[in-house]
């Protein structure tokens, strides 16, 4: 009994100096001074600011450009940083099946030809007859109505051999605007869908950046037209971007973009705000790059 007693007293004073070495250990821990972020965060360089975040895109936005219809790759004329002119040829599909119906429907068109040549001499020889009343009507009326016939085939075929050659130049995709190529996502050989949620090739003009800013729904009544604004790239605090107003878009839209903030909501809606770089940034900016921004109140 006094041998239990006499461990018991050991265990609960063991107990009781390890808990004391704990409490210790956590208050110092408490204790410790909290080290600033590795990278300053941002400073509203307005009184009262409206804090956004928004995407860096080409000016006049970025085109994503598709094919009319589904096909193997060809031909890829360009690369990513390519400077492209409107109508510069940047993609082409697989044409065969359409170069050999083409050949088919021009030697069609060649023989519709030769059809209303050889109804339109007849029918001379008849008309001068029958102006010396050697042929009748039904004779004239025959032959008028065989040229007739030809020259509606003619034209049927002519049609549809241009409309072959429609859909070739269809084939081939075009720059629409005058940029800078953005992205180059089909390689030779492969296979692109219409349907397809990557576009093929992605085209803007970045010779002048503007970035797409979303505003909360619940701050869209406090966000003026022409105000000012203040834009910071990730992970650069130091080197503010001044932007220029452009426009606010009238709908407003489900929220994309994530910022990571443990207080963000991904359920809301958001006002769409567009401003312009006024001039380029010192350190490189980059379509598609977040931006924090502020925005004068």
């Amino acid at each position: 009994m006094i041998l239990f007693r006499k461990i018991s007293f050991w265990l609960a004073l063991a107990g009781l100096v390890f808990a004391t070495n704990l409490v210790l250990r956590l208050h110092a821990g408490l204790s410790e001074p909290v080290h600033p972020p590795r990278v300053t965060p941002p400073t509203k360089p307005f009184k009262s600011a409206i804090a956004a975040s928004g995407l860096v895109e080409a000016h006049s936005e970025n085109t994503l450009l598709g094919v009319p219809v589904a096909g193997l790759v060809a031909k890829v004329h360009v690369n990513v940083w390519d400077r492209v002119r409107v109508g510069q040829s940047l993609l082409e599909l697989d044409d065969r099946e359409l170069r050999s119906a083409l050949l088919t429907q021009e030697a069609a068109l060649a023989v519709a030809e030769a059809t209303v040549r050889k109804a339109r001499t007849p029918l001379n020889r008849v008309e001068t007859l029958h102006q010396s009343g050697v042929v009748t009507d039904d004779d004239l009326d025959a032959r008028r109505n065989d040229l007739a016939v030809a020259e509606a085939q003619l034209r049927a075929a002519r049609a549809s051999a241009q409309h072959t050659q429609t859909l070739l130049q269809r084939l081939v995709v075009r720059a629409p605007i005058d940029g800078t190529i953005l992205q180059v996502n089909v390689r030779v050989g492969e296979y692109i869908n219409v349907l397809s949620s990557v576009p093929p090739l992605v085209l803007g003009d970045i010779d002048t950046l503007q970035v797409r800013a979303d505003i909360d729904e619940q701050l869209a009544a406090r966000v003026r037209p022409g105000a000012n604004a203040i834009g910071y790239l990730k992970g650069d605090t130091t080197n503010p971007i001044a932007l220029e107003f452009v426009r606010i878009e009238p709908f407003v839209v489900p929220k994309r973009s994530l910022t990571g903030a443990s207080t963000e909501r991904v359920d809301t809606r958001v006002l769409q705000v567009i401003y312009r770089f006024i001039n380029n940034p010192d350190r490189p900016a980059y379509v598609g790059q977040q931006l924090d921004l502020y925005l004068s109140d």
